[in-house]
């Protein structure tokens, strides 16, 4: 089994053993039920895990719909700047929320919920031998990024600017996801993604690590936001992704713990 996937599987395991030694523990402990639609802004790398604890929140609350808006992290932070309607935004960096916090618009403090590692994608099968951040500056191989404006690009730069390697991206992508399908649809050799995306990519992927000493870790901020109309539902669905239930469901998902 590839290191970049060993580790995720003993993180979950981990995780899961911790959550689940007993009975289903209570999902909040906070005061009020939830009810109605609920608005969550998160960020693409979050797609799959928050579809989960969307679900999980949902069977333990039957009067709760949670209403999923997946993008990249700065697109939904300027969905939020031009007033589109949302309870709760999950940044995949701590900068695009500290601007999102700078505009008055969270309400109390955000919390890091979920750390993450990046790392490099290849096609199936890795046809082309990529071991390496080195092997991206190959001649005519075809690599893709987020762009810098976004969490994935910004940690991609890093990373790259740390290994001393030099690389021209052939497309700058506007969410991690758009990394994930070119590469998986042959239409790019490599892209630097997150770990999770290599664990959700399952078969039609496959994932190279990046050395630890050269990688970064994401730190993945939520914050209900101040004109959420649904704050009751806002506060206990923030409660319940930073309990050691949604924390399981996180690291299952390839997520590290803050």
């Amino acid at each position: 089994m590839p290191p970049v996937l060993s580790r995720v599987v003993l993180l979950a395991a981990a995780a899961l053993a911790g959550a689940c030694g007993g009975a289903t523990p209570a999902p909040t402990s906070g005061g009020g039920v939830p009810t109605g639609t609920l608005t969550v802004f998160a960020a693409s790398s979050l797609a799959d895990a928050f579809t989960e604890l969307a679900e999980d929140f949902e069977s333990r609350n039957p009067g709760a719909d949670v209403r999923l808006n997946v993008a990249g992290s700065s697109s939904l932070a300027a969905q939020i700047r031009d007033g589109a309607p949302a309870d709760v935004f999950a940044s995949a960096d701590v900068e695009t929320m500290a601007r999102i916090v700078a505009d008055g618009r969270v309400e109390g403090d955000p919390v890091v919920f979920a750390t993450n590692a990046a790392a490099i994608i290849v096609e199936k099968g890795n046809p082309l031998g990529i071991t390496g951040l080195a092997d991206l500056a190959r001649p005519g191989l075809v690599v893709i990024t987020c762009a810098p404006e976004v969490p994935c690009g910004r940690y991609a730069g890093t990373v790259l600017d740390n290994s001393g390697v030099t690389v021209r991206p052939r497309s700058l992508e506007d969410s991690v996801r758009a990394v994930v399908t070119k590469v998986t649809l042959g239409e790019a050799d490599a892209g630097i993604v997150y770990v999770t995306d290599v664990v959700a990519a399952g078969d039609s992927a496959e994932g190279v690590d990046i050395p630890a000493d050269v990688n970064v870790t994401a730190e993945y901020p939520v914050a209900v936001l101040r004109d959420a109309t649904n704050t009751t539902a806002a506060r206990l669905f923030l409660e319940f992704i930073t309990s050691a239930t949604g924390r399981a469901i996180l690291a299952s998902h390839g997520f590290g713990a803050p």
